[in-house]
């Protein structure tokens, strides 16, 4: 059996990805298909067929192949047009005004008014026209999707619009020829309004997919684009293209690994805390193993390449972000289901409704007008705004309480989270190195001997003096570094040692602390003697800190029945020493990127609703895996862009007020789709003529107004949530 990705042209909307899904899984040779809206690409296994036929099919089904999806690169983004909905909305308000003010006894416009049928009539053909323009590709996907027999939103639309046209054309034509009566036939208005909140809502869905395609692709950025090659004792600057298994590669101070791979020669302390999640770099030497993207703080390695390509780990991570954002959610299949049969239901509502009119002995032209009033009628603008729209005020919301959504779906899950899972480094903790601890046992004040302590550790480059600032600066003389041990220099004629416990030793200086030293080794600290003429005057722990008020909102999080997890690639022993202090019993240590998700995985196959935290690029699969992933705000970038939310203020107190502001939207989003509902229930079988015999009928002018009215209603009820919420 073969598998292919192909990238697809032609879609907009769920009921397109559905249908192609669908069409694709019944034809021969074709055992399974995905189609993936977001990445508009279907990945597609099948036997005994060739790729062309597949296109063959896919064309059949009214979309186009654009070709193998190859990879991350070959994402394409479309920025939505903000300026043009932004115009065209002040522009719609002016339509609106002009056609029903009147209505209102709202003062008239000069020349544009009921008084000057032509001008008015006029001013709304061409309105219609600069709509029309406006959303030419919406008619032309709804006719190619009506030709392919593959209907969808854009066909629904398409022909409401059309057929609204048309009708009002007619009337327009009567007007000039002196009928003024005709003037309650135009229809102009309802086309500019349709065409328009479809963009809109289609701008808003638009722009969240676009957004998680642009977090997929940084992560090729993570990776440098050239790599330094030595060939015959010589340094050459080449492509990653060019790298080949078992190169020769050079890494300096302060450049990225370009491949995976083994150092051969040289020492070099490295951050990989992207790939890890460990916050101290770690000393590479010879036989050690390099990861791409991982950088080199100081010294110079030669290391050959192992893994190149899409065999590295982070093209690992890749694949798993892919895969991930690949998936459907329950709610996303039956929101597929319920699009594909809508279309053409109201499709074949409109078309009995002609039908039945005429048999029923009603004129063509009125049977005609009946149709088109069911099309204009059923027109899904409140069903396209009920979600969306709720979305913009709770982004709104979160936004003050300093979190950035990155798509809708967190609003429909937040609300049923019951497990918190935390990364430790950079996310409970600081991510940096700080001054944990420090004992002064010399005659100077604090800040002098932390000042003293700067400005020796200025000189190194070690990953420890990062944790130190210089606030004075003192000359410092002879300075050397003692391989394994510490550091030495001089100041002001006095000799100054830093280091750990072996300095000791090789200055046979006993240890008159050995009680504060085991308590900060007890705390998961790196150990600094500080020694002055072979006096030990100070004693200082250094590690990554615990964020301020975390323990609070964990103890918050367990009032609210809401189980918490420890999930880090760091040590056992580190991270349960912050375990501890933190009151959190479920720890899990020790744990790769590919881990991480699977163990996010784990506890959602137990019924677990699962909010990920973490902050830097390891968690990125962790992330994308859960129910919702949040990045803190100083994280990666890759992290904060494969999150569903950042955490602007890093504050975690602020997850649950994403909780309730979730399950507010939730009942406002139920409320906004009962009343589109509700609306299309009612609204029709009077459209239709069902209940002519009781004195109801609707033309398509009061259709257009209902339809004006229930997207109103769903606005409305969306922005009274903006409100009570404050």
């Amino acid at each position: 059996m073969k598998k292919i990705v192909l990238k697809i042209g032609g879609m907009t909307c769920s009921a397109c990805s559905y249908g192609l899904e669908k069409y694709l899984n019944k034809q021969i040779g074709v055992k399974n298909a995905n189609v993936n809206l977001v990445l508009s690409i279907a990945t597609i296994e099948y036997e005994n067929i060739n790729r062309k036929k597949l296109e063959c099919y896919i064309k059949e089904a009214g979309f186009e192949s654009l070709g193998e999806f190859k990879g991350i690169d070959d994402i394409d983004t479309n920025n939505g047009d903000k300026v043009k909905l932004i115009l065209l909305g002040i522009f719609i308000l002016f339509i609106m005004y002009v056609s029903m003010g009147h209505m209102l006894k709202l003062p008239s416009i000069p020349f544009l008014n009921p008084s000057y049928p032509i001008v008015l009539a006029t001013m709304m053909l061409i309105s219609a026209f600069v709509f029309l323009w406006y959303g030419v590709d919406i008619i032309k996907s709804g006719i190619k999707n009506l030709l392919h027999k593959m209907p969808n939103m854009d066909t629904l639309v398409m022909l409401s619009v059309l057929f609204s046209f048309l009708y009002s054309f007619y009337g327009y034509i009567n007007i000039i020829l002196g009928k003024g009566e005709y003037l309650g036939s135009l229809y102009f208005e309802s086309i500019c309004m349709v065409l328009y909140f479809i963009k809109l809502g289609r701008y808003i869905e638009d722009t969240s997919k676009d957004k998680t395609k642009e977090a997929i692709k940084k992560l090729v950025t993570i990776t440098p684009q050239n790599a330094i090659l030595k060939v015959d004792g010589k340094e050459k600057s080449v492509s990653i293209d060019e790298v080949k298994k078992e190169d020769l590669l050079i890494c300096k101070s302060g450049n990225k690994m370009a491949v995976d791979g083994v150092v051969e020669k040289g020492k070099a302390y490295v951050d990989e805390s992207f790939i890890t999640g460990e916050s101290i770099p770690v000393l590479k030497e010879k036989g050690s193993k390099v990861i791409a993207g991982s950088i080199s703080y100081d010294g110079y390695i030669e290391y050959r390449a192992k893994k190149i390509g899409r065999e590295t780990t982070i093209s690992e991570i890749v694949k798993l972000v892919v895969g991930a954002t690949n998936t459907k959610s329950k709610i996303q299949k039956l929101a597929d289901r319920v699009s594909g049969y809508f279309v053409p239901v109201i499709l074949t509502l409109s078309i009995l409704t002609f039908l039945i009119q005429l048999l029923c002995g009603v004129s063509l032209e009125e049977s005609f007008l009946h149709m088109i009033t069911v099309l204009v009628v059923a027109c899904p603008c409140a069903l396209g705004l009920a979600v969306p729209l709720v979305v913009v005020v709770s982004n709104g919301l979160c936004a003050k309480k300093g979190l950035f959504l990155r798509n809708s779906e967190v609003l429909e899950k937040a609300r049923d989270i019951d497990t918190i899972v935390l990364d430790k480094t950079g996310t409970l903790t600081f991510g940096k190195l700080n001054i944990f601890k420090f004992f002064n046992y010399s005659e100077y004040k604090d800040n002098d001997l932390l000042n003293m302590v700067a400005n020796l550790e200025e000189k190194s480059s070690h990953p420890i003096s990062t944790a130190f600032k210089v606030t004075n600066k003192l000359g410092v003389g002879d300075f050397k570094i003692i391989n394994g041990l510490g550091i030495y220099g001089k100041i002001r004629n006095r000799e100054y040692y830093l280091g750990n416990d072996k300095v000791l030793s090789k200055q046979k200086i006993k240890n008159i602390h050995k009680k504060d030293y085991d308590y900060l080794v007890q705390n998961g600290c790196s150990i600094i003697y500080v020694i002055e003429d072979n006096v030990i005057i100070g004693l200082i722990g250094v590690r990554d800190i615990i964020r301020l008020d975390i323990k609070d909102t964990l103890l918050t999080f367990n009032q609210k029945n809401m189980e918490v997890v420890m999930l880090t690639g760091d040590n056992e022993v580190t991270a349960k020493i912050i375990a501890n202090e933190l009151g959190i019993t479920k720890v899990i240590a020790n744990v790769l990127p590919q881990e991480k998700a699977k163990h996010i995985k784990k506890l959602m196959d137990q019924g677990k609703k699962v909010i990920m935290v973490g902050d830097g690029i390891n968690d990125a699969p962790a992330l994308v895996s859960a129910t919702i992933g949040i990045s803190v705000n100083d994280g990666t970038d890759i992290a904060m862009d494969s999150a569903d939310v950042i955490l602007m203020n890093n504050d975690m107190a602020n997850i649950l007020d994403l909780i309730t502001i979730s399950k507010g939207s939730y009942h406002i989003i139920k409320q906004n789709l009962f009343w589109a509902f509700f609306y299309n229930i009612c609204m029709i079988p009077i459209a239709m003529g069902l209940l002519r015999d009781f004195g109801i009928h609707m033309t398509p002018a009061f259709g257009s107004i209902a339809m004006i009215c229930s997207s109103l209603t769903v606005v409305l009820n969306s922005l009274r949530f903006g409100r009570v919420r404050k």
